[in-house]
């Protein structure tokens, strides 16, 4: 398997920047139930504005990840460009039997989301100077957080339906979910973990546009039950380096829970899967 992701800087620390942006794109080899082996570097560098010192963290940062997810950066290519990217291409490998796939949900399977949601609101009060620093502390802990044990968990617990939550939020991947795999998903907002300060600044309109794109996208299949207009925005905030959602046996997935929230993830049972034709009700 092979994948390919960059992003922006979405902090203003260069090896931090790094992590994220590591973790964000080995994430898509997590939610296949991969192991990811080597991968590239993709650097796009305003090197008129920018000090050579700051693209050192920035790899630094992201060679850090590479060694705590055992895999190998051997390369990669450099561009001159006004607005700085980072990112990785990277390969990795599967038990082709074993693979998890966003279709593979299935009726009755107990859905747990890995990470708790909030990074774009948060992410986007922060460039307005508008986020404290707890609450920035806690947007990057979440992101620099590997999905390699959330995966392991996953399969544990015999899932065969995953897929990572990022730009489309939790909706919008788990709305693709649902479609592909033949069946609805019931949600209670409840108990899906939200990022300590995210409410609060989304309440005060530091929301990114994406965040309500996703939400106008996802309508036409959301059935939102008693859900507030901040409770859906969170739910369909547009997530950098977010957690894995995925489908299995409910005490199977409780298992995992246990298992993921003993080592630090901020992780749930937030609903279920049942036969349909792709729709997602709220409770």
């Amino acid at each position: 398997m092979a994948t390919v992701d960059f992003i922006t800087p979405i902090v203003d620390d260069a090896r931090t920047w790094g992590r994220v942006a590591a973790v964000n794109s080995v994430s898509d080899v997590y939610a296949m139930g991969g192991q990811p082996l080597f991968a590239l570097n993709l650097v796009c560098w305003n090197s008129t504005e920018l000090p050579t010192r700051l693209l050192d963290d920035l790899l630094a940062g992201a060679a850090e990840v590479a060694a705590e997810c055992g895999f190998v950066i051997v390369g990669g290519h450099t561009v001159d460009d006004p607005e700085p990217k980072f990112g990785l291409s990277v390969v990795g490998e599967a038990h082709p039997g074993r693979l998890l796939r966003n279709n593979g949900l299935r009726h009755g399977d107990a859905l747990v989301l890995t990470k708790a949601l909030g990074t774009g609101i948060i992410s986007t009060a922060a460039k307005a100077g508008m986020a404290s620093a707890d609450a920035v502390e806690t947007m990057v802990a979440s992101m620099v957080r590997p999905n390699a044990e959330a995966a392991a968990q996953a399969l544990l617990a015999g899932a065969t339906g995953a897929t990572d939550v990022t730009g489309f939020g939790l909706l919008g991947h788990l709305a693709q979910m649902v479609r592909v795999s033949g069946v609805d998903a019931t949600l209670d907002p409840s108990t899906v973990p939200v990022l300590p300060f995210a409410r609060d600044l989304a309440e005060a309109g530091h929301v990114p546009g994406g965040s309500r794109r996703n939400l106008d996208w996802v309508r036409p299949r959301l059935d939102p039950g008693p859900a507030d207009e901040t409770t859906l925005i969170l739910l369909a905030d547009a997530q950098t380096s977010g957690g894995l959602v995925f489908g299995a046996e409910p005490r199977a997935a409780a298992e995992a829970v246990a298992v993921l929230r003993s080592s630090g993830h901020d992780c749930a049972v937030i609903g279920h899967a049942v036969g349909g034709d792709g729709r997602i009700r709220l409770r």
